[in-house]
């Protein structure tokens, strides 16, 4: 993890407090609000974008680890990003079969289908 991760001591435990629990957490909220305000996903593209330098900060100012590493980055913003894809998909899932329940089931919960 260190090679494709740079990150100084409890690297791994920090990771998952600071990018999967607190990051995490936020980015599906923010995935749930964009999603229950009928916007479009691609909107999650920027927000997402402001929440990972949020999260790296945290990283670099709590942890001593470095701030703008091109590699932590782009796996906090994935990982950020599913997290918000997830939340997203299954507001909107649930917005469809209750706003159009004439029309619309849910079979996952994750997507919908028209009802026959």
């Amino acid at each position: 993890m260190e090679t494709l991760y740079p990150t100084g001591p409890n690297g791994l435990a920090v990771f998952a407090l600071v990018t999967i629990a607190l990051g995490g957490a936020a980015s599906w909220a923010t995935g749930r609000a964009v999603a229950l305000t009928w916007r479009p996903l691609w909107q999650l593209v920027g927000y997402i974008a402001l929440m990972t330098f949020a999260v790296r900060f945290i990283h670099y100012a709590l942890f001593h680890q470095p701030f703008l590493y091109a590699g932590n980055v782009l796996i906090d913003y994935l990982v950020l990003m599913g997290m918000a894809f997830v939340g997203y998909r299954m507001m909107r899932a649930s917005q469809m079969q209750h706003q159009y329940p004439w029309a619309y089931e849910r079979t996952t919960p994750f997507s919908w289908q028209r009802k026959n």
